[in-house]
């Protein structure tokens, strides 16, 4: 694995954005972590949500306090992942989606970029003053539940996702 750097997202990286949110809709894959870029066609208007949310008096109702980071290789500033943390925890967070959400492009897969993220955001959560993270991944992604148990997470349970039928686990990593 190339070393990587957790950047916010400007309008510097707007075609990768885009070349990365036509990957994951080509391959049908989950975008966790990318604070609903499957829903904005145009970078700026995404730019703007996540910037609206990034502060708590300005954070979209129903939402918590997020800062949104890309995961870019230092090589080649190609972006590799999104990485999403929630300053705080909402009941559905707390149930199901938790303080970190991340994502990888498929074509970097296996490449150990997740681990490192992971590792990443957890020193910014040590700045934000969390002591506790929460990290869930749903029961049939092997490869993300060994992620968070590398960066420390210690399964606390399970539980039934019914809007979707996913069982989801959910990891507390102590800071």
């Amino acid at each position: 694995m190339e070393e990587i750097t957790l950047i916010v997202p400007t309008m510097a990286y707007e075609q990768q954005i885009k070349e990365y949110r036509n990957e994951f809709l080509a391959n049908k894959d989950s975008m966790d972590g990318t604070s609903f870029l499957r829903e904005y066609e145009h970078v700026p208007e995404w730019l703007a949500f996540i910037e609206q949310n990034s502060h708590e008096e300005t954070v979209t109702e129903g939402l918590v306090q997020a800062t949104e980071f890309l995961a870019v290789r230092s090589s080649d500033d190609k972006l590799i992942g999104m990485i999403d943390i929630r300053h705080s925890l909402n009941d559905y967070l707390l149930k199901f989606g938790g303080h970190i959400g991340y994502s990888v492009r498929r074509s970097e897969w296996n490449q150990g970029y997740a681990k490192e993220m992971l590792r990443l955001a957890l020193d910014v959560c040590r700045t934000i003053d969390l002591r506790q993270v929460l990290v869930t991944c749903n029961k049939t992604n092997i490869a993300s539940a060994k992620v968070i148990l590398f960066n420390g997470g210690k399964q606390e349970n399970e539980i039934l996702d019914e809007s979707d039928g996913e069982i989801v686990q959910r990891y507390w990593i102590t800071l």
